[in-house]
């Protein structure tokens, strides 16, 4: 009996699926023709959109319909983002917060706005930063006049090696104690091969500078990775670049310990909302950095380092004071502390992509 309630159910079920589905178009295929289920999930169609994901039922196959989406796609990221940019700019707490709160369909996510910006940065980068070989005019004045300072310096740099490996010879000679020479040797290397890059730099390029480095940091594998780099500059210039576009994520999770310090003791404040201080954080600063960049290339090149010197300080005061609800001086001493964890996280970062780069 139970059997036949069951056989029954099924029918009837189907029947009303069947009743609510838009007839079959006599076996026509083409993109006109009615469907019965969701072309994306299976699920049975009962209207224009499917109950299940929201597609359309009914499915363009036109170029000009490909074109529409794509016109589509574009005036609604450009509609969010005239009502994120403004406020990542002038009011970036009040954006940070009003995400964290549940306001999002108005606005673009900080993960999406945070890979646009990134790589928004690095394509400005590639096409304002010239050649790593690129010199001033060998035959200007400013050259002329520091040439000669420049080949005393290399020399005088020669002299003090040539002086600290006799040192140390006479020390191991004597069986005495080799550190303090071998410590000066090393200094006078150094200041030798800042010398003789300075002088190439202005006289034969930036590459013979590199090139002419005395490299010997003690450690054999590491002063070839040096060598190899130091021999083609605008392939490793290259390879950072394209190491640190690719690892820029890891800018995230490195910030997030140190902010969560900042704020552990406060109740309400999760590492969620942490995530989408810093992604908004790094997207305005990727912007500043793109703007820096072309203004690098113009007249008002000399506005950059004021540039970047005094508006993340701010740009970071007002995030912190307005996304996390904090007093003056609350704000403040969490500025500087945000100022000291940036410089660190660069640090951090920097020397992961040279780590990547050169391993």
């Amino acid at each position: 009996m139970s059997d036949e309630i069951e056989a029954a159910g099924a029918m009837t079920t189907a029947a009303l699926v069947a009743t609510a589905l838009p007839p079959a178009a006599g076996g026509d295929d083409s993109e006109n023709a009615h469907v019965h289920a969701c072309s994306n999930c299976g699920t049975p169609l009962t209207g224009a959109f499917c109950s299940s994901c929201g597609q359309r039922a009914h499915i363009h196959r036109s170029l000009l319909h490909l074109a529409e989406e794509v016109l589509h796609g574009v005036s609604h990221f450009d509609a969010k983002g005239w009502r994120t940019l403004p406020l990542l700019v002038a009011r970036p707490g009040l954006l940070t917060r009003r995400y964290i709160d549940g306001q999002r369909t108005r606005y673009v996510s900080p993960l999406a706005l945070f890979l646009f910006t990134v790589f928004l940065m690095f394509v400005v980068f590639s096409f304002t930063t010239g050649s790593i070989d690129d010199l001033p005019n060998p035959r200007s004045a400013a050259v002329a006049t520091s040439r000669a300072a420049l080949e005393d310096a290399a020399k005088q740099g020669d002299a003090k090696v040539t002086a600290a490996r006799a040192a140390l010879e006479k020390a191991k000679r004597e069986d005495g104690d080799i550190t303090d020479a071998a410590d000066d040797l090393a200094s006078a290397v150094a200041e030798q091969n800042i010398a003789k890059m300075a002088n190439g730099a202005v006289v034969k390029g930036w590459r013979a500078g590199l090139r002419e480095m005395e490299i010997d940091t003690g450690n054999v594998k590491l002063d070839a990775s040096i060598r190899r780099a130091t021999a083609n500059p605008d392939l490793t210039l290259y390879k950072l670049k394209n190491t640190a576009y690719k690892f820029s994520f890891m800018l995230v999770p490195i910030s997030l310990p140190f902010l969560w310090l900042m704020f552990f003791w406060r109740r309400g404040v999760s590492v969620y909302d942490h995530a989408v201080f810093t992604l908004y954080s790094l997207s305005f600063m990727s912007l500043l950095f793109v703007v820096a960049a072309l203004l690098s290339v113009t007249r008002a090149s000399d506005v950059v380092p004021v540039l970047l010197f005094f508006v993340p300080p701010v740009h970071m005061f007002m995030q912190l004071r307005e996304a996390y609800g904090l007093k003056f001086f609350a704000t403040l001493w969490r500025t500087f502390a945000l100022v000291v964890v940036a410089l660190t996280v660069f640090i951090l970062f920097t020397m992961l992509i040279i780590t990547l780069t050169m391993g």
